[in-house]
C-alpha cells in the first residue's frame, strides 16, 4: 500500500465521510447506494458522539465504502480500488461489487468477473450483482449468459426493480447496436 495512501488523516476520513453523505443519489445508481448514518457526524453537536469518532484515525468498511462509491460515481477508479483495498473485510459483497465495477470501468472485464462472482456466492439475492455480471458479459459479448442474468435478477426482485430495468436496457441497447453492425 502506499505511503501517500497510508497517510490518511482522520480529518480527511471526516471530510470524505461528509462529502459522501450530503452528495445527491440520483434514481439508478451505479451500484448500492451507502447506507445513511443514524447519527449525523457533520453537525458540531454530533461530532463527540462515539459513533462519530474514528479509532485512531482508520476508516470504518462502512465509510470505506461510502467514499469508493462516489469516487466510482464520479469516474475515479483507481482512487476507489485503491481505497476499498483497505477495506478490512474483503467478503463484504458490496465492496467485491465495487471492485468489481471500478475493474470493469478500468477495461478489465476479465479481472472484473471474479468480484461479481464472490459477491454472488456471499449473497445470491444481491440484483446489482447480477446487473454488473450482465453487463460484464455484454462486454465480452456473451449476450445468452447477460440474459441469464437478467432471468435471475426477475427471480429475485421482479421486472419492476431498478437492476432488471437497468439491465434489460443494456441489453436492447446491445442488440439495437449489433443488428445494425455496431453503426448507430
Amino acid at each position: 500500500m502506499s505511503n501517500a495512501l497510508m497517510g490518511i488523516s482522520g480529518r480527511y476520513a471526516a471530510a470524505l465521510a461528509a462529502i459522501a453523505f450530503f452528495l445527491p443519489v440520483p434514481a439508478f445508481a451505479d451500484f448500492d447506494p451507502p447506507a445513511r448514518p443514524k447519527i449525523d457526524c457533520t453537525k458540531p453537536g454530533n461530532q463527540n458522539k462515539p459513533a462519530c469518532k474514528n479509532k485512531h484515525g482508520e476508516l470504518s468498511d462502512d465509510e470505506i465504502y461510502n467514499a469508493a462509491y462516489w469516487m466510482a460515481r464520479g469516474g475515479q477508479y483507481r482512487e476507489a480500488l485503491a481505497l476499498l483495498a483497505r477495506a478490512k473485510n474483503h467478503d463484504d459483497p458490496r465492496v467485491l461489487n465495487a471492485t468489481g465495477f471500478a475493474t470493469r470501468k478500468l477495461g478489465d472485464v476479465d479481472g472484473a468477473l471474479p468480484y461479481y462472482t464472490r459477491a454472488l456466492e456471499i449473497n445470491p439475492n444481491y440484483a446489482v450483482a447480477r446487473e454488473y455480471l450482465g453487463e460484464a458479459f455484454l462486454a465480452k459479448g456473451d449476450l445468452k449468459n447477460a440474459r441469464a442474468q437478467l432471468g435471475e435478477i426477475e427471480r429475485r426482485c421482479g421486472k419492476t426493480c431498478a437492476p432488471y430495468a437497468e439491465l434489460s436496457k443494456q441489453i436492447t441497447s446491445y442488440e439495437v447496436q449489433h443488428a445494425s453492425g455496431g453503426q448507430l
